[in-house]
């Protein structure tokens, strides 16, 4: 009976985290970068997650992009490939994931521009023909704002979206 007791205090005391050196914080995000690409400040997050000493962290992080493990410019090219080409974003969502995982805006910029227009206003038009036969509208007009809303927060920008709703809805 006694070691229930105690096992049930521990599990109701929140587990403290032993902050890691930057050795091991080093070879973790190794570890991490060889298996799945990794942007610098996803690196940066988990180092202040793992309590890596502040005045270490910039150099760990350096380590990580002199032997290439972190490559920002590589990580965006392919985390805008898979998310315009699997999950039909447009250039905003993507660009707006990027900034938030620490990527310049200048890297930004360059991949973006190597998105291809045409190719994304079709996966667009496309999507807008799976989602009008799941939208319940009364009228036209409450057609058009809900697919403009639905295009909006996939990522495109205003002028892509109302052509693409405009010919979805001409089909139609």
């Amino acid at each position: 009976m006694r070691t229930k007791r105690i096992d049930v205090e521990r599990e109701s005391m929140p587990r403290e985290r032993k902050a890691r050196s930057a050795e091991q914080a080093l070879s973790a995000l190794m570890r991490l970068a060889a298996r799945s690409e990794k942007s610098s400040g996803d690196a940066r997050r988990l180092m202040d997650r793992w309590m890596v000493p502040v005045e270490e962290r910039e150099g760990v992080l350096q380590k990580l992009i002199e032997q290439r493990f972190i490559d920002d410019r590589r990580y965006s090219e392919a985390y805008a490939r898979e998310k315009s080409k699997l999950s039909g974003w447009g250039g905003r969502k993507i660009a707006m994931q990027l900034r938030s995982k620490g990527v310049s805006g200048d890297i930004i910029a360059e991949v973006l521009a190597t998105l291809d227009g045409d190719t994304q206003r079709a996966r667009l038009v496309e999507k807008l023909r799976r989602k009008v036969a799941t939208i319940k509208a009364a009228t036209e007009y409450e057609l058009r704002g809900k697919l403009l809303r639905y295009a909006l927060s996939l990522g495109y920008d205003y002028d892509a979206a109302i052509d693409a709703v405009d010919s979805t809805v001409a089909e139609r």
